[in-house]
């Protein structure tokens, strides 16, 4: 699947734009604060249903606008097109069409296009709490695996009524805690093993990555850390009840799973550098392109790689490009604020690709690097 082209009205300062992209590479130059960033988001809106920047509907239609529009034209693999429009008017409902026909659900929409994006907000998966992380595994397994998602969320109730009994003034009857304990222990069981095959399977691809963008110049290492590695979660959760009900809160579980990032055997939090916890970041999240490419619908994934050139040295940046230009990787978008840059990066990687300029919220179509 590729976006051929995009039409937008008034999302965020892109008042008017209408583009026509490469089927390989995408490079929108522009200052910071320009729109390259909303140009992205918007065709991450298409895929997503939503905004990767900001989760308020209304607050993404222009100012003084009462709506915004957001269409886009693909082609399948197999080159069908296919059609999908979004459109927002400020105290209304949202409406998500593929091919003219309204959705009863959004979900129903996602996968269809499937898309990675690699932005500067990726840095809170090294630097936020093992929630984020956990958001990382449930996020890439859930949209294939219903099953998974499906345990998730009976966990989570679980996780929710014992709290409850944790915090009560009274002391909770043992046969509704271990009720709840044992809806835990089963699903998460369920949840631990799913989340250890993914990350097992996830970790060699994410380490070539790593090596190939670095050329080899560190090591690093993920590892996943659960509870249920290391015993019978079911007796874990009878073990710590009562330090359990001390606290108010549940303290052993997959709820507190976490993914263990290093640099040189080093947490990579503490150790890494900015272009290094920056190569970490785009190792991951190329990783999670090559996962959903063979786990989903066997369409390649879009890619939107946002900024991502800042606080990395050249020869990174030239093996990024290469990487992504390669016949491994389908539609691929890059913005960067510095064109001369770009352009001499992508002089070596063959003319398969359109250049735009972005300024004001304006967004036009700019000359190759040699043509007149």
């Amino acid at each position: 699947m590729w976006l051929k082209r995009i039409s937008i009205l008034n999302y965020k300062n892109l008042e008017q734009v209408e583009l026509a992209f490469s089927k390989k590479l995408n490079c929108i130059i522009g200052k910071n604060g320009m729109g390259k960033t909303n140009l992205m988001d918007a065709v991450y809106y298409l895929s997503f249903c939503k905004s990767a920047t900001n989760p308020i509907d209304s607050q993404n239609i222009l100012h003084e606008r009462d709506f915004f529009v957001i269409q886009g034209f693909y082609e399948t693999d197999g080159g069908e097109p296919e059609e999908v429009y979004c459109g927002l008017k400020r105290r209304q409902k949202k409406q998500f069409k593929r091919n003219k026909k309204e959705y009863s659900r959004l979900s129903d929409h996602i996968g269809l296009i499937p898309l990675v994006m690699v932005s500067p907000a990726d840095s809170w998966l090294i630097a936020g709490g093992s929630e984020e992380r956990r958001r990382f595994m449930d996020v890439v397994i859930s949209q294939f695996d219903r099953e998974y998602l499906d345990a998730l969320i009976r966990y989570n109730k679980a996780l929710q009524q014992r709290n409850a009994l944790l915090k009560a003034e009274i002391e909770p009857e043992e046969e509704l805690m271990a009720l709840w304990e044992e809806a835990m222990a089963s699903t998460g069981k369920l949840v631990f093993q799913k989340r250890k095959d993914f990350v097992d399977e996830f970790i060699p691809v994410f380490q070539s990555y790593y090596a190939y963008i670095s050329q080899g110049r560190e090591q690093v290492s993920l590892m996943y850390e659960s509870h249920a590695a290391h015993g019978n979660l079911l007796q874990l959760l009878k073990e710590s009840r009562q330090r359990d009900r001390i606290l108010g809160y549940s303290t052993k579980g997959i709820h507190k799973d976490d993914l263990i990032m290093e640099l040189g055997g080093f947490p990579m939090k503490r150790e890494g550098s900015q272009g290094q916890n920056k190569t970490y970041l785009i190792a991951l999240k190329l990783a999670q392109f090559d996962f959903l490419k063979r786990a989903g619908n066997r369409t390649v994934p879009i890619v939107l790689l946002d900024d991502i050139f800042d606080k990395l040295d050249a020869s990174r940046v030239e093996q990024i490009v290469k990487l992504v230009a390669g016949d491994n990787f389908g539609q691929i978008f890059i913005t960067d604020t510095n064109r001369e840059h770009l352009d001499k990066i992508l002089s070596e990687v063959g003319e398969d690709y359109n250049l735009f300029e972005v300024e004001g919220g304006c967004v036009s179509m700019r000359e190759k690097e040699g043509e007149a």
